[in-house]
């Protein structure tokens, strides 16, 4: 159980965080997948520049970007010996599924039922988001249902910021060397492509980038991206009969050849992998249809690109004057197989929830985190809760209390890290 003490030291960090998140939630960090620059979009620098004028007003002198956009501080050791050095990462960008253009939070408390989102017709109901039964009582951000929220990972920099700002002004608090670390672009599967693992100095870090309090991360996805670029045969439809092949047609084909039941998003649950279309683009000439493919084991990750690989030849193969071009990328591994050689690095986690009162839940991400290609890059990184529910929609909420019991947990496993 929480002492009072702990239940102080969260609710402080609660305040801190949430009133940082209001801010940073107002800036636009949309990340885009088909920029060839890097960060993809220029904007993500607003809230990237601003994070470190907020780290150094902190107190962390060293805070710092570089050319790749990422920001990263240090709060110095309080023991003389020698703790390992830990870090915590957060992504500033957000998706594409809704606009992260013109956020407006609204902070309330909420009272039970359903929550209609000012004017927008946008409702979070608890039999579609779970967890907002057990928040009756609290305060929670929600957006004005016209935009998503941002929690989905500006939440997870806030509760950062706000544990780190605490370790530096209370030097009491024993622990190693903490490092920080804001990054760009992990929407679009590049977040930390260029972060220099080898030089940063650490053992272990940690993403603040989930979801339920409590919840403790070791495992997520692996993904793959699958792009068909399709083209048909143009001609004026005028005088099309026997000549015309529709690319837009052939997508729909490829598309209606998907499962209606089983290997997708709106059909699977806990640890089944799915196939998704996430973009379409094109004319009747060409078509350029964009996949992902998800799932826990890497050998059926390659089943679902291969079942990808067969519908496009299948339609390719109704008509020789047509063309369909597979193209297929691993975006990022399964940690768990990584983790499960550094044990201590997830109990310390797991003892750090305990520590603000709450019972550790082991679950596995259905998604990834840039703590996956870290992983992969030689530094093991799970992932911590933010208490963001919703990601990706205009229906994005965060519990302000669950902010501060992650901010706690971010300053425990810090104490843990050097004990």
């Amino acid at each position: 159980m929480a002492t009072g003490t702990d239940a102080a030291l969260a609710a402080g960090l609660a305040e801190d965080a949430a009133e940082r998140f209001l801010r940073y939630v107002r800036i636009d960090t949309q990340s885009d997948e088909d920029s060839e620059s890097y960060p993809s979009t220029a904007k993500q620098l607003d809230l990237l520049r601003l994070l470190v004028g907020e780290l150094k007003e902190a107190g962390l002198a060293d805070a710092a970007i570089d050319e790749h956009g990422y920001v990263t501080a240090t709060v110095p050791a309080t023991v003389a010996h020698d703790a390992p050095a830990i870090a915590f990462f957060a992504h500033v960008d957000t998706a594409r599924e809704a606009s992260g253009a013109g956020v407006n939070p609204q902070r309330i408390r909420y009272d039970g039922g359903e929550i209609a989102l000012g004017g927008s017709g946008q409702v979070i109901r608890p039999g579609e988001s779970p967890e907002l039964e057990q928040h009756a009582g609290h305060e929670l951000i929600t957006t004005d249902g016209t935009t998503l929220l941002g929690a989905d990972d500006k939440s997870g920099v806030a509760e950062i910021v706000a544990a780190a700002a605490y370790l530096q002004a209370h030097p009491e608090i024993p622990h190693g060397v903490v490092k920080v670390a804001f990054n760009p672009d992990e929407e679009v599967g590049r977040g930390v492509i260029h972060f220099p693992v080898e030089t940063f100095g650490v053992v272990a870090a940690y993403t603040v980038d989930g979801s339920t309090a409590g919840e403790v991360q070791s495992e997520t996805f692996s993904g793959a991206q699958v792009r068909m670029r399709i083209r048909g045969r143009a001609i004026h439809p005028g005088w099309a009969k026997g000549e015309l092949v529709n690319a837009i047609k052939l997508a729909a084909a490829i598309i209606e050849k998907l499962p209606k039941d089983s290997r997708s998003p709106e059909t699977t649950e806990e640890r089944e992998g799915y196939v998704h279309p996430v973009v379409v683009s094109g004319d009747s000439t060409e078509v350029e249809l964009r996949f992902i493919a998800r799932d826990f084991e890497n050998d059926q990750l390659d089943e679902h690109v291969e079942f990808l690989r067969g519908i496009a030849a299948e339609v390719a193969a109704t008509d020789d004057r047509c063309s369909i071009d597979v193209e297929s990328r691993i975006q990022y591994r399964n940690m768990r197989d990584p983790l499960e050689k550094h044990p201590e690095i997830v109990a310390n986690l797991e003892e750090a929830v305990r520590r603000v009162g709450l019972e550790p839940k082991r679950t596995a991400i259905r998604g990834g985190t840039d703590g996956s290609a870290l992983t992969e890059m030689g530094l093991p990184t799970p992932n911590i809760f933010t208490g963001g529910h919703d990601a990706h929609s205009e229906r994005e909420w965060i519990c302000v209390e669950d902010m501060g019991l992650a901010a706690a947990t971010v300053v425990h496993l810090a104490q843990i890290w050097a004990e």
